[in-house]
């Protein structure tokens, strides 16, 4: 699956919004990279499906502390552990940054892009095994509410035969 660079910034901006309109925040990024599938992928991650004119995947990855910070600024709780609640308002933020990318990609009359429901994943000792012949990039944030990644893989199926 080969993935074109420039449709990961979408999902920047959609994060950078996530951050400055619901977290009162500022997310920055860090370099985009090829996520190698070895990589730990952090305490939680969140994932979400993307098909129609896209087809992919999409995934904010968290250290247990980063989610704790993200969820009780997003809720105004002080939640202490990883439960429900937090993996909740997890799947709804990848949500968040999956839907507000679908809405730019969405544009200039194109076929619209549907999302799965959010899946999460947590505990520290999980693997992600990628498709083979898929690439993930990820960009690395950090924020004041500590350190995240974001993972994004997927194709344009613009022009092609169904």
């Amino acid at each position: 699956m080969a993935m074109k660079v420039e449709y990961i910034n979408p999902f920047i901006e959609s994060t950078y919004d996530l951050f400055s309109t619901m977290l009162g925040s500022q997310a920055v990024r860090g370099d985009v990279g090829v996520a190698k599938p070895t990589a730990n992928p952090r305490d939680i991650m969140a994932l979400i499906g993307l098909s129609g004119m896209a087809r992919g995947m999409v995934a904010l990855a968290f250290p247990v502390d980063t989610a704790l910070k993200m969820v009780n600024r997003l809720l105004g709780t002080e939640i202490a552990i990883v439960d429900d609640t937090i993996s909740d308002a997890i799947a709804e933020m990848v949500n968040i940054v999956a839907g507000g990318a679908k809405a730019k990609l969405s544009q200039q009359d194109r076929p619209p892009i549907d999302l799965s429901l959010p899946t999460v994943v947590r505990g520290s000792n999980f693997n992600v095994d990628y498709p083979s012949g898929t690439v993930w990039l990820e960009v690395p944030f950090n924020s004041d509410l500590g350190s995240f990644s974001l993972r994004v893989t997927f194709e344009m199926l613009e022009g092609k035969k169904a």
